[in-house]
């Protein structure tokens, strides 16, 4: 039961992990020359544990709606296999209306924090770079991980990715 992918689907994951492989690849080369420069040249870079953890909060937001769209996240089928396929169906697509409903309210709730960090003006430690672009980031996945789990509740054959049910 596969249904066919959209051009845009096509675009919106090629973009999403374009981005999530030049980040992945960033934090390698900041960590390969921070442990090179720290342990052989005793001169680390300096930033590099803040560079590299808004790295990381980039690269897992900027993967959430690919695992998503992908339905590569964890899930938990045991209620799944006692279904007939129809019933199925219906509970994956009610299953994805749950998770749209929790990730817009998570969404909404970062966006609240991520404008009380922002108007504190919060930085980091030794770069002093802004965190609220970075929450306000984390919002936009969240809320596009939202999108997509909303489109998988409308979308005929919305369990057309490997799902262990199907």
């Amino acid at each position: 039961m596969n249904a066919p992918v959209h051009q845009w689907e096509r675009q919106a994951d090629a973009v999403l992990g374009i981005a999530a492989s030049v980040l992945l690849f960033g934090m390698m080369v900041l960590t390969f020359a921070d442990v090179v420069g720290r342990y052989l040249l005793n001169k680390p870079i300096r930033g590099a544990f803040e560079v590299t953890e808004l790295l990381l909060l980039a690269l897992i937001f900027a993967g959430l709606p690919l695992v998503s769209h992908a339905d590569e996240h964890v899930t938990m089928d045991f209620i799944d296999r006692l279904l007939p396929g129809r019933l199925r169906l219906a509970w994956i697509r009610c299953m994805h209306a749950v998770c749209a409903a929790l990730m817009f309210f998570v969404a909404w709730q970062t966006w609240i924090k991520a404008g009380k960090i922002a108007g504190y003006g919060d930085t980091t430690d030794v770069l002093r770079i802004s965190v609220g672009p970075f929450v306000y980031f984390m919002t936009a996945m969240i809320a596009l991980t939202g999108a997509v789990h909303v489109f998988k509740v409308f979308t005929p054959g919305a369990a057309r990715a490997s799902q262990a049910t199907t």
